[in-house]
C-alpha cells in the first residue's frame, strides 16, 4: 500500500529565507506533489514572494529539476530565486 502522503525538506534560500525567517522546513505534501508546488504554497503563505514566481529555478536532491518534477517521500528540495550583486 502506498502511502497518501509524502514529506520533503525544503532548502530556502536569498528572498525567500529573508521572507521566511528560516533556511530549511518540512512539508507534509499528498503524493504525486511536483517541485513546482512546493513554491506556490510559499507564495500562497508569502504573497510578497511572487515577484519570483517565475524566476525561481529548482533543485531536487542537488541536481536542477524543471517544475514538473514529481517529489519523492523524503526528497530535499531547493528553492533558488535570482541571485543579485556581484
Amino acid at each position: 500500500m502506498s502511502k497518501s502522503s509524502i514529506t520533503v525538506f525544503v532548502k530556502l534560500f536569498a528572498a525567500y529565507q529573508e521572507t521566511c525567517g528560516v533556511s530549511e522546513m518540512s512539508l507534509d505534501l499528498p503524493n504525486g506533489t511536483v517541485v513546482a508546488e512546493v513554491r506556490d504554497r510559499l507564495l500562497s503563505a508569502h504573497p510578497e514572494l511572487s515577484q519570483w514566481r517565475d524566476l525561481t529555478r529548482f533543485g531536487v536532491n542537488l541536481e536542477f529539476v524543471e517544475p514538473d518534477t514529481l517529489l519523492q517521500d523524503g526528497d530535499e528540495v531547493v528553492l533558488i530565486p535570482p541571485v543579485s550583486g556581484g
